[in-house]
């Protein structure tokens, strides 16, 4: 997965609290398996006036003017900034999938569903939590002047604001390493190959009943 060490974006403010997965991605989108393609569907169901499937051609559906992402001043967003308990709902990794695609690599917000972070650091994509009241002021500060951006800085748990100011986050040590240096559970794994291999050697040796010739 692509590391996240710092990033700097557009912010869109998306002033909703408790945002499930089956707004992000509506559940007639996870047919599909691959982690691309999901971008054009991201909130579907608020951003567009008819029923999108898998497949449908987004560039000609009718767009819900009003919805946030839709705005020109947001367009190009990579900064997702939200309300408390967001992600809740089922656990599907195409929420974080969808964000990713339609190009957010950060959400800010006072709370994230646990599973729904927990997909996050698996996939690259950066949930930090700020306290309400400082989500509050940045909801003001980005509705008062367009073309508002953060500078995300993960290694020194900092976010930036255009005056300057930074603001500091907390976040898991273990959690920060695998976004750092963009490390999925496949790759943790596989750093233990070694070690893997090693052991699977001296059961055989131990046990060789379970280790069945080939063929």
């Amino acid at each position: 997965m692509q590391p996240f060490t710092e990033h700097e974006g557009l912010v869109v403010p998306l002033d909703r609290p408790n945002v499930d997965t089956d707004q992000i991605i509506p559940k007639q989108f996870l047919k599909a398996t691959g982690r691309t393609g999901f971008g054009p569907y991201l909130f579907d169901e608020w951003r567009y006036l008819d029923r999108g499937e898998w497949g449908t051609d987004c560039s000609r559906r009718p767009l819900n003017r009003d919805f946030v992402l839709n705005q020109p001043r947001y367009r190009g967003a990579s900064v997702l900034l939200t309300r408390e308990n967001f992600g809740c709902g089922s656990s599907r990794e195409h929420a974080p999938w969808a964000l990713l695609d339609y190009g957010i690599r950060c959400v800010i917000a006072p709370s994230f569903a646990d599973i729904f972070f927990s997909n996050c650091c698996k996939n690259g994509l950066l949930a930090l939590t700020l306290p309400a009241a400082v989500v509050d002021r940045l909801f003001r500060e980005v509705q008062a002047a367009a073309g508002y951006t953060l500078r995300i800085d993960l290694p020194r748990q900092t976010v930036t604001l255009p005056s300057g100011e930074a603001l500091r986050f907390e976040f898991n040590p273990a959690l920060k390493e695998r976004l750092r240096r963009g490390l999925d559970d496949i790759a943790i794994t596989l750093e233990h190959a070694g070690d893997i291999r090693r052991y699977e050697a001296r059961r055989a040796r131990q046990a060789p009943w379970l280790f069945p010739p080939a063929g």
